[in-house]
């Protein structure tokens, strides 16, 4: 049996980088909803942030239903 190492790699390479990824965006979302929190106690409007952060919720959902469907459509 021989080992494909280079094929491991760029699947752990490719996984890292849609980890971070996702996760980065996901706290962009929750730093949204903060300055929210923020604004709403100092009297002023954060729209832009709260779209700016169900914007970022809304792409993170997108990219868990996307790799479902990959997983379930290989099945």
């Amino acid at each position: 049996m021989k080992i494909d190492w280079a094929a491991i790699g760029s699947v752990f390479g490719v996984s890292l980088v849609f980890t971070v990824g996702l996760v980065a965006l996901f706290t962009l979302g929750v730093n949204g909803l903060a300055k929210r929190e923020k604004a709403a106690a100092q009297g002023e409007s954060a729209a832009l942030a709260v779209t700016g952060a169900y914007v970022c919720f809304a792409a993170c959902a997108a990219a868990v239903v996307y790799g479902i469907v990959l997983i379930v459509a290989k099945s």
